[in-house]
C-alpha cells in the first residue's frame, strides 16, 4: 500500500498539464499562446475526444481565439524560414492526430531556443516527425496529380472523384487550373465530402447539402449514365483497351505495380474498372 501511495506522489509531481483543444491548427496555435501567456510548457496536448489521462489535475481547455493564432503565426513568420512555415502548414494536411503534441512541441521550441534553422535539426524528434508527416503529405499530392481520372458530363464538366489519405485537395488545385484553365471541372473528395469546382476563371471551394443526389456514385465515382457524356463512354472502353494492350504479360510485377500505384486509388480509376 505504502509503494501505490509513493508511486502516486510520483505521478503527480512528473504529471504535466494537459490542454485540450478543438484539434484546429489556429485551436493548435492558441494552446501555444495560452501556454506561453500560463507558463506551461509542460504541456500534454489532446484533442477533443481523446482518452484523458488516468492520474493529473483538471485539463485546460483551449477556447480557439483567432487574434491569439494570428500573434503566434506572426511570430513563427519573424523566427522561422519559409521552408519551416511550409512545413507546419503542409504536415497539418495530414490530419493525423499523432502530428498533434509533436507539432505543437516543435512551435514551442521556436520560441523557447530562437535557434535558426530549427526546422532542418533532424535529430530533434518533434522536428523530424513534422517533416516525415510533411513529406507523406507532399507525396500524396504528387500521387494525387497522377491518379486523378476525369469524366465528362454532358454539360461539359469533367469530374475527378478522389479519397485521398490526407487533405490535399488545396495542394493540387492550382496545378489543374493552370493544366485545364479551358474547361470547366469539379474534383470531389468523397472521404471529406467536399471539392473544387473551376469555372473557367477561379476555384472554389464547394460541398453538397444531400450527397445522396449528386450524380455520380461515391465509392467508384463514377457518374450516372443518362449524365456521361456518349463520347466519354467511348473514349473510357479506349483507354482500357490501349492500357490492356500496352501490359505485357511477360514483364508483369505485381509487387512493382502496388508500389508505383497502391491498391486504394483503384476504385477511381478508369482502368481499373
Amino acid at each position: 500500500m505504502f509503494c501505490i501511495v509513493l508511486a502516486y506522489s510520483y505521478l503527480c509531481e512528473v504529471q504535466m498539464q494537459v490542454y485540450v483543444f478543438d484539434n484546429t491548427l489556429d485551436g493548435l496555435l492558441t494552446a501555444v499562446f495560452d501556454s506561453f501567456f500560463l507558463h506551461q510548457q509542460q504541456v500534454t496536448l489532446l484533442a477533443e475526444g481523446e482518452q484523458l489521462p488516468l492520474f493529473g489535475d483538471e485539463p485546460h481547455q483551449v477556447v480557439t481565439d483567432s487574434e491569439k493564432a494570428e500573434r503566434v503565426w506572426k511570430g513563427l513568420e519573424k523566427n522561422l524560414s519559409k521552408d519551416g512555415l511550409h512545413m507546419i502548414t503542409i504536415s497539418w494536411l495530414s490530419e493525423e492526430r499523432a502530428l498533434n503534441q509533436p507539432l505543437f512541441n516543435f512551435i514551442c521550441k521556436v520560441f523557447l531556443l530562437k535557434v535558426k534553422g530549427l526546422e532542418r535539426n533532424a535529430s530533434d524528434e518533434d522536428v523530424l516527425t513534422v517533416r516525415n508527416t510533411c513529406r507523406r503529405v507532399l507525396h500524396e499530392q504528387l500521387r494525387m496529380k497522377q491518379f486523378i481520372r476525369f469524366q465528362k458530363a454532358k454539360d461539359g464538366t469533367y469530374l475527378g472523384v478522389v479519397s485521398p489519405d490526407h487533405n490535399v485537395l488545396p495542394l493540387i488545385t492550382d496545378h489543374f487550373a493552370d493544366r485545364f484553365n479551358d474547361q470547366p471541372w469539379l474534383i470531389y473528395d468523397a472521404k471529406r465530402h467536399y471539392g473544387y469546382y473551376y469555372d473557367g476563371q477561379s476555384a472554389m471551394h464547394v460541398t453538397f447539402e444531400d450527397e445522396t443526389s449528386v450524380p455520380f456514385d461515391l465509392a467508384d465515382g463514377k457518374l450516372s449514365g443518362e449524365v456521361l457524356s456518349e463520347n466519354d463512354k467511348i473514349f473510357q472502353d479506349l483507354w482500357r483497351t490501349y492500357f490492356k494492350a500496352i501490359c505485357i504479360k511477360e514483364r508483369m510485377n505485381p509487387k512493382k505495380q502496388l508500389s508505383d500505384m497502391p491498391r486504394r486509388y483503384w476504385k477511381y480509376m478508369t482502368e481499373k474498372n
